[in-house]
């Protein structure tokens, strides 16, 4: 079993923390106290649960034409994955999105793909919107189940890409998080991609990585071995996820501004010193401040 670290103000908050997290329930899980939470003075200590889910025998399928699903029914004879695709179905058709879901596979896991030619309108920015669909396509398949089931609801491979994506991003940040000797906050993730980041780096030699944070911001915590300052804030860490054009393009946009500001390839506007003003001022020449000194140019400074 591999086992997972998770804090909280106390034991059991660390515990339910960690039960959130893995999706599942108390009793399948083994859970390890590594320190309870204490107040102190100033401050306090969080407490740190190791959990690890308990091995569990796959459920018995069966093979069809194409697909590979389990002998769970309901009464109105459809499965709990055929229900959901039934329910996708009227949910896209009311969204006037056209589009063919599929049954791919059904057990502790229910896999659904959907194609459509117009893909953006299904994945939408980041995944928001098929991440929303998985979310009603998952409380439809698990109501009235005593046993919560996986739901994945994928399109154009998005989920396997965007798995690639985090797994680099998980091995890179790992990497500098080594070298630097600190602890890296990786900005606010949903359950799935942390847990892709979780599973990424439980073997990876020199870190070890914990959730914090409540939902909708709870994040992970990239801890090396070699940390310098333990009791150091974890450094931030931005995922940008604009393009090297992008960010080429406000570069330059920067400099242009700036060149404006200077009044173009010249540098500064300047004036001629003049010496015989009739109003007594002086202008000054090769300066950086603009206008006109006023004063009687007779006195001494």
């Amino acid at each position: 079993m591999k086992y997972q670290e998770f804090t909280g103000k106390t034991v059991e908050e660390a515990v339910e923390n960690g039960l959130k997290e893995l999706n599942v329930a108390r009793e399948n899980v083994e859970i390890k106290v590594l320190e309870e939470g204490k107040k102190k003075l100033f401050g306090s200590i969080k407490a740190r649960v190791e959990i690890a889910v308990k091995e569990e025998k796959e459920a018995p399928v069966v093979e069809t034409t194409k697909e590979t699903v389990t002998e769970k029914v309901t009464e109105n004879g459809a499965s709990d994955g055929e229900r959901a695709v039934e329910f996708l179905n009227g949910l896209f058709k009311v969204l006037k999105i056209e589009e063919e879901t599929t049954l791919v596979s059904e057990g502790e896991k229910i896999e659904i793909n959907v194609v459509s030619e117009n893909t953006t309108e299904i994945i939408g920015k980041h995944g928001a919107t098929i991440d929303a669909i998985q979310t009603l396509a998952s409380a439809v398949a698990n109501t009235g189940r005593e046993k919560y089931a996986r739901v994945v609801v994928d399109c154009e491979n998005y989920r396997e890409n965007r798995e690639r994506t985090l797994q680099r991003l998980a091995e890179n940040l790992a990497q500098k998080s080594i070298r630097l000797g600190k602890k890296l906050r990786l900005e606010p993730m949903n359950p799935y991609e942390r847990r892709i980041i979780h599973a990424t780096l439980s073997e990876y030699e020199g870190v070890k990585t914990i959730s914090e944070g409540k939902e909708p911001q709870r994040y992970i915590v990239i801890v090396p071995d070699n940390v310098q300052n333990p009791d150091e804030p974890a450094m931030m860490v931005r995922n940008d996820r604009r393009s090297g054009n992008d960010r080429r393009y406000d570069r330059n946009r920067s400099d242009r501004g700036r060149r404006d500001n200077r009044g173009g390839k010249g540098g500064y506007n300047k004036k001629p010193y003049n010496r015989g003003s009739s109003n007594g001022g002086t202008t000054l020449k090769n300066n950086d401040f603009f206008g006109t000194f006023l004063g009687n140019s007779n006195k001494n400074d």
